[in-house]
């Protein structure tokens, strides 16, 4: 998400990418992608997440399951597009959110692998722009702090502002963004709103801006844009040919459209650009992104494909508790967070915008991982189903394919 709080917070915003289509009815949900297996577990897991979205009003769902490093189903259920009836495969295309937080964790973990970067070392020699916390001017701040929202780097002002841009890519690049938010004299600058009251490495709090920095970071010390190091380093080993990074690279014909519910009724968004990508613009299908999953949950390798070291994804999910972690979290990784699910303490990621309900989770010690897309916004309904639909993977995998 672009934060872990919801977007009901933020009306205006609602409002502002609202396309205007309300659809009065919610939609006849069914299964897609393929024929439904034919032994009766996994007819009645079928039927189990189609009751959850029903539950939740949720139109378009997809979910993936991997276990041992392997990719065991990627599925579609309900509806990409409620008006033209296009349903959910595993090749549709959602928005990821926050999940892309995950993607540009591990680029920086692969160079970090690489020799090109020290996970604790200042990354203001690195970017082309001055970096330093105003009333703590003397503590540097690390990539590692980046990765564990430690930084001090405040979304006060991200919020107060809106960058994104309904329809298209953002207009603003990321180092200008980056620049008039975080430079005196920036047009997005405040002392109090571009940095927290704490010190780098003192206190957790979650920041988009700091995870735009990290893209920067990465561009820096690889001598590429972020988005070409990971199409080359992470998506092409891993097969993910349906993952992008822009809206004018993502084909509109398999994308799933995002909506709102408004009392009866599901009101169409327009998908967004943002110039924060490298913390919440990923875009990508099931298919794919069970694969990123399968190597997360498997030391960094699926089938023959490795794109991190096992020793390199154990740091990633080392889940450490900084002050001011948040109750609902039980630690905080490289990245990748940790929460309750049910009876579990897993990792996990979710991700959120105006339409989009995004989740991620990992279990390690079982090599098992679940991904679940939503073209829906979030509510307490949706948290509840996307929960109970990942426990009962997580618990009962085998029933499921």
């Amino acid at each position: 998400m672009k934060t872990n709080k919801t977007d009901a917070a933020l009306p205006g915003r609602r409002r502002f990418l609202a396309a205007g289509l309300a659809l009065a009815s919610a939609p006849a949900f069914g299964l897609t992608g393929g024929a439904a297996p034919p032994d009766s577990a996994s007819r009645e897991f079928n039927a189990f997440v189609l009751e959850q979205m029903r539950q939740a009003r949720i139109p378009g769902l997809a979910v993936g399951l991997a276990r041992d490093g392997v990719a065991r189903f990627a599925r579609g259920f309900g509806y990409a597009d409620i008006e033209s009836r296009r349903m959910v495969d595993a090749d549709t295309v959602f928005h990821l959110a926050s999940i892309t937080k995950t993607v540009t964790a591990t680029a920086i973990a692969w160079l970090h692998e690489q020799g090109r970067l020290d996970l604790d070392e200042p990354v203001a020699p690195h970017l082309d722009f001055p970096l330093r916390h105003p009333r703590h001017r003397a503590a540097a701040i690390t990539a590692r702090q980046l990765l564990m929202h430690t930084s001090g780097i405040s979304d006060a002002n991200y919020y107060r502002i809106d960058f994104r841009t309904p329809g298209r890519d953002a207009d603003l690049s990321l180092q200008g963004f980056l620049r008039d938010y975080l430079v005196p004299g920036g047009t997005a600058y405040s002392a109090e709103g571009s940095f927290s009251a704490h010190a780098p490495g003192a206190a957790w709090d979650y920041s988009n801006v700091g995870f735009a920095v990290l893209g920067e970071l990465a561009a820096r010390v690889s001598g590429k844009d972020m988005r070409e190091l990971t199409r080359r380093a992470l998506f092409a080993p891993l097969g993910m040919t349906s993952t992008f990074w822009t809206l004018a690279d993502t084909p509109a014909a398999r994308s799933a459209t995002p909506y709102l519910t408004a009392d009866s009724a599901y009101v169409r968004q327009l998908p967004i650009g943002s110039p924060d990508w490298p913390g919440s613009m990923l875009r990508s299908s099931i298919a794919d992104l069970t694969r990123y999953v399968a190597a997360s949950a498997n030391g960094g390798a699926t089938g023959d494909a490795r794109i991190l070291r096992p020793q390199t994804m154990t740091e990633l999910l080392l889940m450490r508790q900084p002050a001011q972690l948040p109750a609902w979290l039980t630690g905080q990784g490289l990245g990748w967070m940790q929460g309750r699910l049910g009876d579990r303490i897993v990792a996990n990621h979710w991700g959120g915008d105006p339409g989009v309900f995004t989740a991620a989770y990992l279990d390690p010690d079982a090599r098992c991982g679940v991904a679940i897309l939503c073209n829906v916004s979030t509510s307490e309904a949706s948290k509840a189903a996307i929960k109970n639909i990942a426990l009962r993977l997580l618990s009962r995998p085998d029933e499921a394919y």
